[in-house]
């Protein structure tokens, strides 16, 4: 009998504690305008909304799915709708996704959402994004569930992937470093999780240890390298490249592909100006990594064949020396995006063709056809000179690798 009634009291008193937490949750005040206009700003730096909108007229809804390695994910609906959006959430439930990466329901989630990333936010600036999400209007829309391979299609692998390669806790500033140094780590690393795209995965899907930076394979391209690398990083770039590159999808030096084209239209564009130049200030701070590969050049008859394919179709806006037009044809000596040791994004854009990001910063378009009627030796010859005249350097592509890149 002593048992069962200190059972009762036992949820009695939870109960009641429950309660209380709902009814305080329900008294929560309403948070200041400039917590949700703080909220709005991190939201786009996280390019939340890139993710998690698949449908233009219902932004951030959720319902995109997300390629990985091991299959598909949908992303969740992040709108105040109570039934399936955040509207019955509790401060603490979004606090403890963010920081942790555990859903309401207590599971797992995948780190295709980046908590790994969002766990350094301070708590104050995750209930910004939260009080933020909470001004959107309501949508009702339950995303499909994931499809993933076995056995990652159970979440409970994730308690041991997070055991291995998950670290909680805040970034703390580095104090021998400046404000906007610091800054601009905390925006990379935390809620703009450059990294995620930037830097190569293991055979897990979690950052390969001592290649922060690095770059990685993303959806078929490769997310180029954001260190000081002399060909294929950012070591020829200043801060204001980089800066001007982030505001408007383009400098003199480069242009953003397709994947990076929406990151600046749905994030770097709209950060305020002292936000992107932090950014810029840490990114060209960061030391070389990995050694580039060493390269063997392409033959004379190779460059020849390249040569004579990039004179028929490319010299009109690329010019024979590869100059370009500056921030309208990018330039092709010294780009480093070109110079990639993974020549994905360079073959995507040479069969599929390419076009110009607009920002309002730089409105006038710009645009490649693409060759896929080319075969896949003609493509690989081009490539070939291309990454490889001019002074350029990089590891030749084979026909064979033409053709598992071309697109069904």
């Amino acid at each position: 009998m002593r048992t069962i009634l200190a059972g009762v009291l036992l949820c009695t008193a939870f109960a009641v504690g429950e309660g209380h937490a709902q009814s305080s949750e329900q008294r929560r005040p309403e948070p200041a305008p400039e917590d949700i206009a703080r909220g709005k700003a991190l939201t786009e730096a996280g390019d939340c909304a890139s993710c998690h909108t698949a449908d233009p007229a219902k932004p951030f809804a959720g319902g995109k799915r997300i390629d990985t390695q091991f299959g598909g994910i949908y992303a969740p609906n992040l709108t105040p709708d109570r039934d399936t959006g955040l509207g019955a959430w509790s401060d603490d439930d979004f606090y403890r996704a963010l920081r942790f990466g555990v859903a309401r329901d207590g599971s797992r989630y995948y780190p295709a959402f980046p908590y790994p990333n969002f766990t350094k936010l301070t708590r104050q600036d995750i209930l910004a994004i939260r009080a933020y999400l909470a001004t959107l209007t309501p949508v009702k829309n339950a995303p499909r569930e994931p499809e993933l391979r076995w056995p990652f299609n159970y979440r409970f692998v994730m308690r041991g992937w997070n055991w291995l390669f998950f670290k909680p806790g805040i970034l703390m500033p580095d104090q021998a470093k400046s404000a906007e140094w610091n800054r601009g780590r905390y925006l990379v690393e935390g809620v703009a999780h450059c990294g995620a795209c930037h830097t190569p995965k293991n055979f897990l899907g979690a950052d390969k240890r001592g290649q922060l930076y690095g770059g990685g394979r993303v959806a078929g391209m490769f997310a180029p390298r954001l260190d000081a690398a002399e060909r294929s990083g950012l070591k020829s770039w200043s801060v204001e490249d980089i800066a001007e590159y982030l505001q408007s999808g383009r400098n003199a030096k480069s242009h953003a592909g397709e994947l990076m084209s929406e990151v600046v239209i749905n994030s770097t564009s709209k950060m305020s100006d002292a936000d992107v130049r932090a950014i810029a200030v840490y990114l060209k701070d960061l030391p070389a990594g990995a050694p580039e590969p060493k390269v063997t050049p392409p033959s004379p008859s190779q460059m020849a064949a390249g040569e004579k394919l990039y004179t028929g179709a490319c010299i009109a806006c690329h010019e024979t020396d590869g100059s370009g037009a500056p921030r309208i044809y990018p330039p092709l000596p010294g780009n480093a995006n070109l110079q990639s040791a993974d020549a994905s994004s360079a073959l995507r854009i040479i069969l599929d063709g390419a076009e110009t990001v607009t920002t309002p910063r730089a409105p006038n378009k710009g645009s490649m056809p693409g060759y896929a009627k080319w075969t896949d030796q003609e493509v690989a010859d081009v490539t070939n000179y291309i990454r490889n005249a001019w002074g350029n350097a990089a590891p030749l592509v084979t026909a064979a690798e033409v053709a598992k890149a071309r697109r069904k």
